[in-house]
């Protein structure tokens, strides 16, 4: 099907699949899809979440470990990674958010997309939702565990999407009855206001320096023979 997407005007082409459906073969034929047609490649990895314990209640088939092992294999190939990710699961906080962003910029994953917890019809979050089970983030929450991820995120992540919506008629929920663009346009002013921007708090994969003597060589680890 790929073939009928390799045309003169055609300058990027965007795969949307899961870390643990892709084999090395596939990434050959992409590969060679892309330098002989000069044609940028993209894998929209469906992450969501980092957290082992999230994943396995969203039912994601899938790990952590799964999608940073397929990220580098995918960059043995020079393949482009685009990742999703959802904000708002239960059982996430604002330390997964955080987390995401360190793991996501040490991996240099190129691009990023997330959107908010939609509760779909005749889903089992939707049967939790209808009996007022599940305990849902506030806009207010997500504007902050956006800005924060930005903080975090290496600058040179390109950033496609803050946040997405789902069709309406199968939407129990989804963001909080509001105009996506009325959010974006609460998180851009929340950050012009304060003056922040993507990569603030970036320097936290910067090697940590001692200094000589003091608390911190006090105790030295001395590997030796035997």
């Amino acid at each position: 099907m790929i073939e009928v997407c390799i045309r003169k005007d055609i300058v990027a082409i965007y795969i949307s699949t899961r870390p643990d459906a892709i084999t090395d073969e596939q990434l050959e034929f992409l590969s060679n899809v892309k330098y002989n047609n000069n044609i940028d490649i993209v894998l929209e990895l469906g992450l969501q979440s980092i957290n082992y314990k999230t994943l396995k209640r969203i039912n994601r088939g899938h790990s952590l470990a799964q999608y940073i092992y397929t990220v580098n294999k995918c960059r043995n190939f020079n393949i482009d990674i685009c990742t999703h990710l959802i904000f708002g699961l239960p059982g996430d906080n604002k330390e997964d958010v955080v987390e995401a962003a360190k793991i996501l910029s040490a991996l240099k994953t190129q691009q990023v997309k997330i959107h908010s917890l939609y509760i779909l019809e005749n889903t089992d979050f939707g049967n939790l939702y209808k009996k007022g089970e599940l305990k849902l983030i506030s806009k207010d929450d997500y504007v902050d565990w956006v800005i924060t991820f930005l903080e975090y995120l290496d600058p040179s992540v390109v950033v496609q999407r803050l946040i997405g919506r789902s069709p309406e008629d199968v939407s129990l929920f989804s963001n909080w009855d509001t105009s996506w663009w009325k959010i974006v346009d609460s998180i851009e002013k929340v950050m012009n206001e304060n003056g922040l921007k993507q990569g603030d708090k970036f320097n936290y994969l910067e090697p940590i320096k001692y200094k000589k003597g003091g608390k911190n060589n006090d105790k030295i680890c001395v590997r030796t023979k035997g």
